[in-house]
């Protein structure tokens, strides 16, 4: 190793070490972050229709899905106690969500799914209509594969 070379090598490894962003300096592209999986939140134009589309997933552990409005006003809300009520139908130990109302076409809400299992969801205005939705986080396991 050439003492330029050798130089260009330790100033690299002395940015690395202070977090300095090495990968840039070296020209290096550095894997980003997954995409979200999307679900989109849907109704036909006089809104006799709801769903969500896809009505299922199958994820890793560790994957953000993101919900978007398309048209009319929807939520999701996952089957838990403390949301309405409902029966548990997302796993033991999983962090319940409910995005609230999302009212303009293009809002948008996240969660990332940690714990494997099934989750059961709904849109809190359109449950009555059928708008329920499932994802299943590695393997179909715990109270969301119950009848």
């Amino acid at each position: 190793m050439t003492s330029g070379s050798r130089r260009d090598f330790l100033k690299a490894a002395g940015c690395a070490a202070a977090g300095l962003g090495t990968a840039s300096l070296l020209g290096m592209r550095l894997p980003s972050s997954p995409e979200p999986e999307v679900i989109e939140m849907r109704s036909d134009a006089l809104g006799a229709r709801v769903w969500f589309d896809p009505i299922g997933l199958h994820v890793q552990p560790g994957t953000t899905v993101r919900w978007i409005a398309r048209e009319n006003v929807h939520t999701t809300t996952a089957y838990h106690p403390d949301n309405d009520h409902h029966a548990l139908r997302i796993p033991d130990g999983a962090v319940p969500w409910d995005s609230g109302y999302l009212v303009k076409p293009g809002a948008t809400f996240d969660v990332t799914l940690r714990v494997p299992g099934v989750y059961d969801y709904y849109c809190m205005p359109h449950e009555g209509a059928g708008m329920v939705g499932r994802i299943v986080v590695a393997k179909a396991i715990g109270p969301g594969t119950q009848p």
